[in-house]
């Protein structure tokens, strides 16, 4: 088994950081939907963590701050039948909301001119649609 969750080349989340619960799915499964435990719920306690940077967590805590209880982010999976396919999943729910969360912020637009090309082009197709109201008109 994998020592961790990759989320970044540079960032893993050890298994020894995660708690793992099992409960009873909804949704289909036939027979056995009543008596597996299929659905998977991942905790991760973002705060204590160990592999984050003090940017990162103070990131993922100012971006996934309504997501968190008590410092602790929860995925949970229970969309496959098979207790197998929802950890999977729900790892790599867990891996995509950490590496969004972490990215740094975009950078900020700076403003420029409009060309003169498209300056000229809609001012041209303010003079044309001003024409066609004038021509309209029952004067």
């Amino acid at each position: 088994m994998r020592t961790g969750i990759t989320v970044t080349p540079s960032l893993v989340i050890p298994r020894a950081e995660l708690a793992v619960r099992f409960s009873r799915s909804s949704g289909p499964g036939g027979q056995g939907v009543n008596t597996t435990d299929s659905r998977v719920e991942l905790l991760w306690d973002v705060r204590s963590s160990s592999v984050l940077t003090d940017a990162q967590r103070e990131r993922l805590v100012d971006r996934l701050g309504a997501r968190l209880v008590d410092g602790v982010l929860t995925v949970t999976a229970s969309e496959h039948r098979e207790q197998r396919r929802n950890r999977a999943a729900a790892e790599s729910r867990l891996a995509a909301l950490v590496a969004a969360a972490i990215s740094p912020p975009a950078a900020e637009r700076r403003a420029t001119r409009r060309t003169r090309g498209s300056n000229e082009r809609r001012l041209a197709a303010k003079k044309h649609r001003s024409e066609v109201k004038r021509l309209r008109s029952p004067d």
